[in-house]
């Protein structure tokens, strides 16, 4: 494809959503190229200072870190990174078969610029507060819009589609967790996190199903139109309201009778999720952080050959200095393999899970897609199912995610000793 999308193609690129990296973009042209595709578009931040193009994908430590991948390594620009990350990484671990690694087109600037100022007014305000499209970007990058079918089906067909943030799926048992911190080990990262979230006022209490209290986690599309959950990452109201209305949107899929399409259509995700393995794959990639942040943090420093900052600021008699001596003492390939396999299941601990239903008719031709029946509604459905949000995570947001983790454990430590403090008063 060698298209070049110009300032006057921004009419035809509508807001589906955005994450902390990527702003994504749904068509509504008519141009067979383009129909059924997204554009993930990237961000960043408001101040500008992060505005670049044309400057390698990689830093200098980073290219060694990951010298086992030359397509990645060589990548010119971090677009391109990002796609030989997906391509040549991601794909391996996850197969092949549920991840679309897209295709790059380029892009004017006035393109990019246009499209920011037309989907202004869609996004949350705290996304607008942060970050912008970066108008330095000379390619996004194009896939397939995973809440869709192809066409060539009958008009008819309806397609309703769930996407899922999975977030991690173990506790971690590293010996490299302190003392302070053991409740790590026996409380998820997501719960402590929703708190401290509430704490600062952004996010609200998920004590509800996902169909009441909906959220980035959880949102649901019909015919590619979002009908559940929030549009950048909070749980705005949206075309179809929760509860009844959202029974009622699934008149035109699930066959059961009033009251009853919302346990089905859970019945039918949850069968699907478990009898397809994507968790198990997921999971698999997640667990290749086996050190936990308090302990890759360590290999981090010696990646970049500093002082390391978490040890400087431990007494030398606490029980885990000789083991985070250790982590100092190894090589700096072991370094490197600890802190890629941390950034690896970084992404694959932000991900989300996109999968898409349409009813296959009785007698209906051979289908590419997999099935699964619903036993509880006689019914059978074509489904497909994608990983998509793969960002590659870089080296410098180490220290990021280690004051991030002591921020989280340390509020929720604080908070359940509050709370015993609280019951023994009363």
């Amino acid at each position: 494809m060698v298209m070049v999308l110009q300032a006057n193609d921004a009419r035809e690129w509508c807001y589906r959503g955005e994450g902390a990296v990527n702003l994504v973009l749904a068509y509504s042209g008519e141009h067979p190229d383009f129909v059924g595709k997204v554009l993930r578009v990237q961000k960043v931040p408001r101040n500008g200072s992060q505005c670049e193009n044309g400057h390698p994908g990689l830093t200098e430590l980073e290219c060694l870190m990951w010298k086992e991948f030359k397509e990645l390594v060589s990548a010119p620009t971090k677009e391109m990174a990002e796609y030989c990350f997906v391509q040549h990484v991601m794909c391996s671990l996850l197969g092949s078969k549920n991840v679309d690694a897209g295709i790059h087109i380029p892009v004017t600037r006035e393109f990019l610029e246009t499209v920011d100022n037309n989907v202004l007014c869609q996004r949350p305000s705290f996304r607008v507060d942060a970050a912008m499209v970066n108008p330095l970007c000379d390619s996004v990058l194009l896939i397939s819009d995973h809440s869709l079918f192809p066409r060539g089906a009958l008009k008819k067909d309806f397609c309703i589609s769930v996407e899922i943030k999975p977030k991690c799926g173990f506790l971690p048992l590293s010996e490299f967790i302190a003392s302070e911190n053991s409740i790590k080990r026996s409380v998820t990262r997501f719960k402590m996190h929703q708190a401290l979230k509430l704490h600062q006022g952004k996010g609200t209490q998920s004590n509800k199903g996902p169909f009441q209290d909906p959220t980035e986690q959880f949102r649901v599309f019909l015919n590619g139109s979002l009908i559940l959950g929030g549009l950048g990452g909070n749980a705005d109201a949206t075309s179809c309201e929760v509860g009844e209305t959202f029974e009622n949107a699934l008149k035109c899929v699930i066959q059961a009778i009033d009251g009853q399409r919302t346990q089905r259509f859970l019945d039918l995700i949850s069968k699907t999720i478990f009898s397809s393995g994507l968790l198990n794959k997921v999971l698999e990639v997640q667990k290749l952080d086996n050190a936990d942040i308090e302990g890759a943090i360590h290999a981090y420093y010696n990646v970049i050959s500093q002082p390391c900052a978490v040890c400087n600021k431990r007494s030398a008699e606490d029980q885990l200095s000789e083991r985070y001596s250790s982590l100092h003492s190894i090589s700096n390939d072991e370094s490197m393999k600890i802190v890629r396999n941390y950034l690896i299941a970084a992404t694959a601990k932000d991900l989300s899970m996109m999968i898409s239903f349409r009813p296959r008719e009785d007698g209906s031709v051979e289908s590419p897609y997999s099935m699964v029946s619903l036993e509880s509604t006689n019914q059978n459905f074509d489904y497909k199912a994608y990983f998509i949000d793969l960002d590659l995570k870089p080296l410098e947001r180490m220290e990021y995610y280690y004051k991030l983790d002591q921020q989280i454990v340390g509020y929720y430590v604080q908070m359940v000793k509050s709370t015993q403090q609280l019951r023994h008063i009363e």
